[in-house]
């Protein structure tokens, strides 16, 4: 598989990982659909795309803690029905502290942007996934999903999102045996916050005692998209040798 002319829409891409996925897939010829609760910042990752390759990624601003704004947008790519090739879900809003510090409000946005957000988005543009024919989902999710993983100073709220996260990629995988989309997951640890617009910094040997980078990522990502259809590398832990625990 090539990425030259997929159609690809990432969340979360106005910053970190989701601006690096869009950069290397930009590279690489995709054409992109970029979503953020950030307009500005997605808009400007927009125009660095645009002076660097040529080609304006379509952008648009999503609060995935907002039912009715995910199902309205998914519903605005239905009615555009242009296929979706690949899905990266990488948008995550991060709680960290006790369970005592947040509100009510902190817990539930934590919970609906990550969990119900994601999942309406999901099953929005999931037609036009199958409409590619060969449709792949990529969650990014965190080893914060994974059982027994400490805190390391994420809420309650932030973990019990990440093992939701968990339980739904693991279901949707089951759901679509024999359908023409594949769901991936990353589970990340500590991610250094890494841009290849700044090719000094993303072409550089990290230490071996650095925290992997987005760079390690979204060539991880990228490696488990390319693999032939019949095969789908379904969850795959990327840790370092810090020891430490990624809260995405």
């Amino acid at each position: 598989m090539t990425f030259k002319d997929k159609h690809v829409l990432i969340t979360g891409a106005g910053r970190g990982l989701g601006a690096a996925f869009a950069v290397v897939l930009a590279d690489l010829g995709a054409n992109l659909t970029l979503t953020a609760r950030n307009t500005e910042n997605v808009k400007a990752l927009a125009e660095s795309i645009r002076l660097r390759t040529g080609h304006s990624p379509a952008s648009f601003k999503i609060d995935l803690a907002d039912a009715g704004d995910v199902t309205q947008l998914a519903k605005k790519f239905r009615d555009d029905g242009r296929p979706l090739d690949i899905l990266i879900n990488n948008a995550a809003t991060w709680l960290p502290g006790s369970m005592t510090d947040h509100d009510a409000y902190a817990i539930s946005t934590t919970i609906a942007s990550n969990v119900t957000g994601t999942l309406l988005l999901t099953r929005g543009l999931l037609p036009l996934l199958e409409h590619s024919g060969a449709g792949d989902i990529m969650n990014i999710v965190s080893v914060s999903g994974m059982v027994n993983a400490p805190l390391q100073g994420a809420s309650v709220a932030y973990i019990a999102s990440k093992h939701a996260q968990t339980g739904m990629t693991d279901a949707l995988r089951q759901e679509l045996r024999g359908r023409p989309v594949r769901v991936n997951a990353l589970y990340p640890t500590f991610i250094k916050d890494i841009s290849p617009l700044n090719e000094a910094e993303w072409n550089a040997t990290p230490s071996p005692d650095s925290w992997i980078t987005n760079r390690d990522v979204v060539e991880t990502a990228l490696f488990a998209l390319s693999r032939p259809r019949h095969l789908t590398l379904a969850n795959i832990v990327l840790e370092s040798d810090t020891g430490n625990f990624h809260t995405h």
